[in-house]
């Protein structure tokens, strides 16, 4: 249930944390179970980051063994680096360990996919999680175990040393995640992101296609046993009982048939509070709420959970009643903030909206204010707005939350004067506009601001560094009646059919005629921000095109920090791996990827080196170039 950014080649042609990440290790997706994308290797300096050159590629060979399918792949997954292998999922959940210091290869599992699959949300998988057996005898089979989400809602459970399945786990070593009502399709459900382990629980969310219909498979969050894959809780994030306490959040007890609110995005744990962190989705369907009155709790939320039960502990909601597709997005942090002469535990999370916001990891208040504030009601029959919205006084936006005519911008005049004449014929009055008949500009658009890159925490500065993008969608309504006839004049154009509500949704980039951003650029900036003072230190385009005229490209993927005092990030759409100075947000090093570079790196040391690492895969919603490396870069020995 992720934004979907749209045909973006066009755009132009011409800290503490929970188990944290030793040196030579990155033992879960976000570096560690915290997700602050920190690691304490410091080998590759400022002073020596531009002599990094590469030390080894793998290729995963599903170019030529996925065919046509490949063209729907996004490479986003960021591997690990766990008991001397180093472990990584393609986006069609073949599992592949490596020898992290050479690359060669260990072992491949594939799960088999069925023949003729095709998931919503494209073939996806963001990363594996590892854990180990403390009651297991050393050498034991699946000892050590790595969990797989699948793209075909499955959760896998793998012998680290081995790749085979872990027999005892569930049957044959992996639980099909049945959704509670069929779905319209295979690939309705399917599960994307890692799977997160606390105290014993394997734990997976799923990703749900939030456009097709409103009563689309729930959002599920479900826990198992580690060892066995005994169920142990699940936790839905519409309530399903009247006697729920965010059941009064749903008026005329919509809760009954509602869907979405589900953790697509990746999870986050906290062992030693027994607390699981959910980012959870807006509800379905994103654009029209009206068979939903109310807040809609918990979706759109931060849900910290027991680990012991999935009971909730604490719950803070970004949007209210979210039409925008304001899912959280981001993986929380954890991080430890100095405030007042004492250190205060907190969980960070980068918005869509360009919001961030900051909460006790105890309590879920807010460390910074935040106030309710007033916006725009909607005018579309039978829909009923939430009259305010969270907004935080600190840190301010990390992107511009309003585009009107006047801020229209062509690479020539005509392409300005064509954006202006567009942008005049739609509502432009700015952050939570809800969506109309006649269609309103979400700027930033769906795909934020903030995405599921998330941030990296440098604990010794306190700065939280976040990955944003620039970009405007047109979002309209369209009567059921005039469905098919919209359909017809755009066979292209996106429109999500919306069942069980009056409106189906259209939605697209706003672009000039040459397919140029209305929107001036940079489209993409890399923020670097201070959590104690709640203030914006720098601020960098990231990427650029046209020999450097057009800087601050569009891009998805998150940033790392080492204590090298680096920040390394692909994420742009001109395929480059680059490396920041933290301090300032100077680039100092850059290099060129065989593919597009849309996930979150990562780094270790082995044998001595420490190496940066990539996939470098491409990403069929950004148009960058398709392939199936693993890069790896390190100093020369």
């Amino acid at each position: 249930m992720r934004s979907r950014a749209g045909a973006l080649a066009v755009v132009i042609a011409l800290s503490w944390a929970p188990r944290p990440a030793a040196a030579q290790d990155w033992p879960a997706y976000g570096g560690d179970d915290g997700g602050t994308r920190y690691s304490a290797a410091r080998q590759i300096t400022r002073d020596n980051v531009a002599r990094l050159a590469p030390a080894w590629t793998y290729h995963t060979g599903e170019v030529e063994r996925r065919g046509a399918a490949f063209e729907r792949s996004a490479t986003e997954v960021t591997p690990i680096l766990a008991e001397g292998k180093l472990v990584f999922c393609t986006p069609f959940d073949r599992v592949v360990a490596l020898d992290p210091a050479t690359g060669r290869e260990i072992w491949v599992f594939d799960p088999g996919l069925p023949a003729g699959f095709m998931p919503g949300s494209g073939f996806i998988c963001r990363g594996v999680a590892v854990w180990r057996d403390p009651a297991a005898a050393a050498g034991a089979a699946c000892a050590a175990r790595v969990f797989l989400g699948t793209n075909d809602s499955r959760l896998i459970a793998l012998d680290l040393a081995t790749g085979k399945r872990c027999a005892g786990f569930g049957r044959n070593g992996e639980i099909k995640l049945a959704p509670d009502i069929p779905p319209l399709y295979p690939g309705e459900l399917q599960i994307d992101s890692a799977p997160v382990v606390v105290n014993g629980v394997v734990i997976v969310g799923s990703s749900v296609d939030d456009m097709t219909r409103a009563r689309a498979p729930s959002g599920t969050v479900h826990a198992f046993d580690a060892v066995s894959g005994a169920p142990r809780w699940s936790f839905d994030p519409v309530p399903r009982r009247a006697d729920d306490p965010a059941a009064a959040s749903w008026g005329d007890a919509s809760y009954l048939h509602a869907a979405g609110g589900g953790a697509w995005a990746p999870i986050s744990v906290d062992p030693a509070r027994d607390l699981v962190f959910l980012p959870t989705a807006g509800p379905t369907a994103s654009f029209y709420g009206g068979e939903r009155p109310g807040d809609d709790l918990y979706t759109s939320s931060v849900v910290a959970l027991r680990g012991a039960t999935g009971a909730v502990v604490w719950h803070f909601q970004t949007t209210h009643h979210d039409l925008w597709d304001d899912d959280v997005a981001a993986q929380p942090s954890l991080v430890t903030l100095h405030r007042d002469g004492r250190a205060v535990d907190a969980v960070v999370v980068a918005a869509k909206t360009g919001f961030v916001f900051v909460l006790d990891r105890d309590t879920g208040k807010p460390l910074f204010p935040v106030e309710e504030r007033p916006f725009p009601a909607s005018d579309v029959p039978g829909e009923a707005t939430s009259p305010t919205q969270p907004v935080p006084l600190a840190p301010p936006p990390l992107v511009p939350q309003r585009l009107t005519p006047a801020d229209a911008w062509g690479l020539f005049y005509v392409d300005k004067l064509v954006c202006r004449h567009r942008l005049e014929a739609l509502d432009t009055r700015g952050l939570y506009t809800p969506p109309s008949l006649t269609g309103t500009v979400l700027f930033p658009f769906t795909g934020g601001g903030g995405n599921w890159g998330g941030g990296a925490f440098d604990a010794e500065r306190g700065l939280f560094i976040v990955n944003t993008m620039r970009l405007a969608h047109v979002v309209r309504l369209i009567p059921r009646a005039d469905y098919a006839a919209a359909r017809a004049a755009d066979p292209k154009v996106e429109i999500g059919r919306a069942l069980g509500t009056p409106y189906a949704a259209e939605r697209y980039l706003l672009t000039s005629p040459l397919g140029i951003p209305c929107n001036a650029p940079p489209w993409g900036v890399l923020s670097a921000v201070d959590l104690a003072s709640g203030t914006i230190k720098w601020q960098v385009p990231l990427g650029e095109k046209a020999l450097g005229l057009i800087r601050g490209m569009p891009g998805i993927g998150g940033p790392i920090v080492t204590a090298g005092g680096l920040v390394f990030i692909g994420a742009s759409m001109d395929h480059y791996l680059r490396a920041f100075d933290v301090e300032t947000g100077k680039e100092l090093w850059r290099a060129k990827l065989p593919a597009g570079g849309e996930a979150t790196p990562m780094t270790y040391v082995a044998g001595g080196r420490q190496f940066v690492v990539i996939a470098a895969g491409g990403h069929f919603r950004m148009d960058t170039p398709l392939g199936d490396a693993i890069v790896a870069f390190a100093l020369p020995e």
